[in-house]
């Protein structure tokens, strides 16, 4: 059975955030990418607290494309240090599952 998990990103732009759910989508990275914000960040980035208006990419995919999928934020990134955490699903419906992994990249 396949593993499923949430992979999160932020985006300094709206526009950035739709570029990057174009982009997971059109590889086959991910099913499903939900773009939300704008959101406020606060964070330690070279010694100093840091304040930003950012968006959330929240892509839905199977585990066994995290690599792929880590490679191809990174590649289409503007941070010299992007967040990109991906968060284990536990649970889900058979029917979501289902439909998420087939539209995902098939197998290698």
């Amino acid at each position: 059975m396949a593993e499923y998990v949430q992979v999160l990103t932020t985006v300094a732009r709206r526009e950035d955030a739709e570029s990057m759910a174009r982009l997971l989508l059109e590889k086959r990275l991910a099913a499903c990418v939900q773009v939300s914000g704008p959101v406020t960040s606060l964070y330690w980035w070279e010694g100093k607290i840091e304040q930003a208006e950012e968006w959330y990419c929240l892509a839905k995919s199977e585990r066994r494309l995290y690599r792929r999928l880590e490679a191809a934020i990174r590649g289409a990134h503007a941070y010299e240090t992007p967040e990109i955490v991906a968060a284990p699903v536990v649970e889900g419906s058979e029917e979501y599952l289902a439909w998420l992994s087939g539209e995902l990249a098939p197998v290698q």
